[in-house]
């Protein structure tokens, strides 16, 4: 009897401490957000800061507004833009601001907040090449037999094949700063990238321009929206109130302008990152 009572207690205490735990957790004052800071004006790196403090870019804004709203300390988890809608799914993080536009996968996959308006970076969809061949793309069908990049579960990935000849080949990069290597290498021929984006990689990069060709944007992806878990319906209630404000206070228009700004600064740079959250070498 001694031995059964011994036993209980100590079932009883490692409940309570799995129930503990698990209370601490959901009380977290802590927000997780992820994103893939290879992609500026959005979210990008400011090489002369650490930790923290050196992720920037208009997304970036966004996240700090969020966490302040909500009375919390805003953590970012850097990873690649496909870690980064893999975490959410698994509830590692709470959310992922990553310039995402709506797709159908994603709507059938996640919550999806309300939009939010970012510039141009969306409502713009390009490709740009080597400064040699700018502007010699006016269409679709120049592209014809040719190598066009694009990051992985991208909308730009969607475009290239909804729009290019089925003669182009499509090559899938996990990241945009090697996918710009790539096309400066002379690897592919050209790269579809948002237009905010690719004067960002034109400013820092001697040699890059743009082809000449714009994507056909419809509506719903001329706009960004947050990535949250499917389900976590009262979190998202929460973030769209919240982007409500920030759109009625004008701040958006504020973010994108000093983000801009920012993606031209001789420390700004587009890290990319693995899926584990580790820097990947140029």
């Amino acid at each position: 009897m001694k031995k059964v009572i011994s036993l209980l207690a100590a079932l009883i205490m490692v409940v309570s401490i799995f129930s503990l735990t698990g209370c601490a957790k959901k009380e977290s004052n802590q927000l997780t957000v992820a994103l893939s800071p290879d992609f500026a004006p959005m979210e990008f790196v400011d090489t002369s800061k650490s930790g923290q403090d050196q992720y920037i870019g208009f997304d970036v804004s966004l996240a700090k507004f969020i966490a302040e709203e909500m009375g919390k300390e805003l953590v970012i988890k850097p990873m690649s833009f496909d870690a980064c809608q893999a975490a959410v799914q698994s509830g590692s993080v709470d959310m992922s601001i990553s310039g995402y536009s709506v797709t159908e996968e994603r709507a059938a996959n996640y919550n999806l907040s309300d939009y939010y308006y970012a510039g141009d970076n969306e409502t713009e969809q390009v490709i740009i090449v080597l400064a040699e061949n700018g502007g010699k793309y006016s269409s679709a069908d120049d592209f014809s037999g040719l190598v066009v990049g694009a990051q992985t579960a991208s909308l730009q990935m969607n475009l290239c094949n909804e729009q290019l000849p089925e003669d182009a080949e499509i090559k899938e990069f996990g990241d945009i700063g090697t996918a710009v290597e790539a096309l400066r290498a002379g690897n592919i021929d050209a790269l579809a990238v948002a237009k905010g984006n690719g004067d960002a990689i034109i400013a820092n990069n001697d040699g890059i321009a743009m082809s000449g060709f714009e994507f056909d944007v419809s509506e719903e992806a001329e706009n960004n929206v947050i990535l949250l878990k499917k389900g976590d319906d009262e979190l998202t209630a929460k973030v769209n109130e919240i982007l409500a404000k920030a759109y009625e206070n004008g701040y958006y228009g504020e973010w994108y302008d000093e983000a801009q700004e920012l993606a031209g600064i001789d420390t700004a740079a587009d890290v990319s990152y693995d899926e584990d959250g580790n820097v990947i070498e140029g």
